[in-house]
């Protein structure tokens, strides 16, 4: 089955950081990816962390067109971002599909900013849980792997977007290594659209925010690193513990340990934690905080 993507609404996006943004240690501060053309204005979906605080960003068509564009929004539950194009970019909309109805086997299409484009096939659909406090019910993985995923748009068999694309990942099967790609499903957007359109963010209360990157290991919840400032190494957390509880309740993997956080309340809730250090327990009391409030905001344009 050929599937025709439209590539030519899928753009080139290029965004610059500043250097003492707080994800510019991570993430950099010259970032490069791509996104898709979802509305005829110029709006264009992308991956959120290529925009996260950037102070100026531009988007390249096929043609060689480069237009500059302002981020309007970060959406941190779901990982979209959103920019808007500020001269006309005269590319389609395309069309949003239901990743709902997508199924494991299906003929798919992984098309990036540049012109390139890989024909994949989903292997799987299933709950992901990622280091950075970011978990999805429901992510898509493809192979093979798109060689330029982040902000690439997944398109189905009838030309539709499915998803943008997010990460590389590996995937063991029969004892054979794979590269594959996580999608974020499209169906996530639609719910959210207007909120980010007219506020900039979902309109409810932020999720508490630890600042710790973690593992999960058999099960354990291993802390890798914390976040120099943020809650966790406010609160004495350290790399190595392992969070066996949050308040009286086990913490069972990495997913489970954020839906406990984030059934503690809102941004600001103090949450308590049973730790395993060097073979000994203990309890300490995180201030969660708002990771919105540490990030740079968009200039007004």
């Amino acid at each position: 089955m050929t599937i025709n993507p439209n590539p030519r609404s899928v753009v080139a996006v290029r965004a610059t950081v500043p250097e003492d943004a707080f994800t510019a240690g991570a993430l950099g501060t010259l970032r490069e990816g791509s996104g898709v053309v979802i509305r005829d204005d110029g709006l264009v979906l992308t991956i959120g962390y290529l925009i996260t605080e950037a102070e100026e960003v531009w988007l390249t068509s096929h043609d060689g067109r480069v237009i500059p564009a302002h981020a309007l929004a970060y959406d941190q539950e779901s990982g979209f971002g959103l920019v808007q194009a500020l001269a006309p970019l005269g590319l389609p909309a395309v069309a949003l599909g239901d990743a709902g109805k997508a199924r494991i086997g299906d003929a798919v299409v992984l098309a990036d900013g540049i012109g390139q484009s890989v024909q994949a096939r989903i292997v799987t659909k299933q709950e992901f849980a990622g280091y950075w406090e970011y978990l999805l019910d429901e992510a898509i993985f493809i192979a093979p792997a798109h060689p330029s995923w982040g902000g690439a748009g997944l398109f189905g068999a009838d030309g539709s977007l499915l998803g943008i694309g997010s990460l590389r990942l590996q995937m063991s099967r029969n004892g054979e290594v794979a590269d594959i790609n996580m999608i974020v499903p499209i169906d996530l957007l639609p719910p959210i659209l207007d909120d980010l359109l007219t506020r900039g963010h979902v309109a409810r209360p932020p999720r508490p925010w630890l600042g710790a990157l973690s593992a999960e290991s058999d099960g354990k919840v291993v802390v890798m690193s914390v976040t120099e400032g943020g809650p966790a190494a406010k609160a004495g957390l350290r790399q190595g513990d392992i969070i066996s509880d949050i308040r009286d309740g086990a913490v069972d993997g990495l997913a489970d340990f954020y839906r406990k956080l984030w059934e503690s309340g809102s941004a600001g809730a103090e949450i308590p934690m049973r730790v395993l250090r060097d073979g000994r327990e203990t309890w300490l009391r995180v201030k969660s905080a708002d990771r919105g409030s540490f990030l740079k905001k968009p200039q007004l344009q």
